[in-house]
Order: C-alpha cells, then sequence, then structure tokens
C-alpha cells in the first residue's frame, strides 16, 4: 500500500511515494516480535508502581484514614462528653426550678399565712374598739335616759303648771300639781 503526500508549490502537485516496508508491519503493541520486551517492562513498571503503593501511597491514605477515625472517635466521645454534662445541667436546672418553685410557694403560703393572721389580729383589735364604744355609748346612753327620765316629772310638772296658768289664767299650787301628775301616771 502505498502512501502519497501532496504538497503545493505555486500551482503544480508533487506526489512523493513512501515504500511500504518503511512504514513497519502495524501498530507496535500488537507486533508480536516486540511482546516480549512489552511483558518485562509491563512487569517492571507494574512491580514499580505496586512497591510506590505499598510502601508510599497505601500507608500515607491509611494514616490519613487512621487520623480522620481517630478524629471521628474523638469527636463522638467529646460530643457523647458534652451532652451528658448538657443533660446533668438541665437535670440541675429543673431540680433547682423546682426547687425555687417550692421555696416561693412556702414563701407565698407563710406570707399569706402571716397576713391573714395580722388582719385578723387588726380585726379583732377593731371589734375589740368598737364593743368597748358601743358599751361606752350604751352607757352614756343609759345615763342621759335615766337623767332624763329622772328629770321628767320635773318637766311634766313645769309643763303642766305653763298650761294650766295660760288656760286658768293662774298657777296651780306644788301639792295639787304633784297629785295630778301622780294619778295621771297610773
Amino acid at each position: 500500500m502505498a502512501s502519497q503526500t501532496h504538497s503545493t508549490t505555486e500551482g503544480t502537485h508533487e506526489v512523493i511515494e513512501v515504500p511500504p516496508g518503511e512504514h513497519g508491519a502495524g501498530f507496535p503493541p500488537f507486533d508480536s516480535s516486540t511482546f516480549a520486551s512489552q511483558i518485562l517492562w509491563l512487569a517492571i513498571t507494574f512491580g514499580l508502581f505496586y512497591w510506590i503503593m505499598k510502601n508510599v501511597a497505601v500507608p500515607r491514605i491509611a494514616g490519613i484514614l487512621e487520623d480522620r477515625k481517630d478524629r471521628i472517635a474523638g469527636d463522638l466521645a467529646e460530643a457523647n462528653r458534652l451532652k451528658q454534662e448538657t443533660d446533668a445541667a438541665i437535670a440541675a436546672y429543673e431540680q433547682a426550678l423546682a426547687e425555687a418553685r417550692n421555696k416561693a410557694h412556702g414563701i407565698a403560703h407563710d406570707t399569706r399565712a402571716k397576713l391573714k393572721a395580722e388582719n385578723e389580729a387588726r380585726r379583732e383589735k377593731a371589734e375589740t374598739e368598737l364593743a368597748e364604744k358601743l358599751a361606752a355609748a350604751e352607757t352614756h346612753i343609759a345615763g342621759i335616759k335615766t337623767e332624763a327620765l329622772s328629770q321628767i316629772g320635773d318637766i311634766a310638772g313645769e309643763t303642766t303648771t305653763a298650761l294650766v296658768e295660760v288656760l286658768m289664767g293662774k298657777a296651780p299650787t306644788k301639792t295639787d300639781l304633784t297629785k295630778a301628775l301622780k294619778s295621771a301616771m297610773n
């Protein structure tokens, strides 16, 4: 099979022919005469890459993976520790809150009881003062009533004397007046 190359030089075409022996037998990797050297270089290259992977890359990757594993385990342990601390803090907060509520209820109950006792004492004191004032007022009223009743005879006598004098023109005597008042009262 002949190969042709075309080149252009001012309008003329020159054709160069290459003999088929210079092309080779075909694609070099498929050339059976070079299989042995190709397999040797493949084994050497594979062995070199295998040694590099085994001694350099894989230990580095394994170290990185181990570091990540350790870091993740440490982070998980830290997260668990922080969660336990948080749970303990929440439990302590809840307990403190419950104690504060109980204390507040106790203070409120004590304050209500104290205020109730103070109000009861003030009410009893006010009732006592009112009872004393009422007793004093009743005593005063009884005294005024007794005094008024003791003077009723005198007032009735004076009134009767004034009426009799106006009606008859002359005032009655004291004895007549006393007799008339006694008969009217019975």
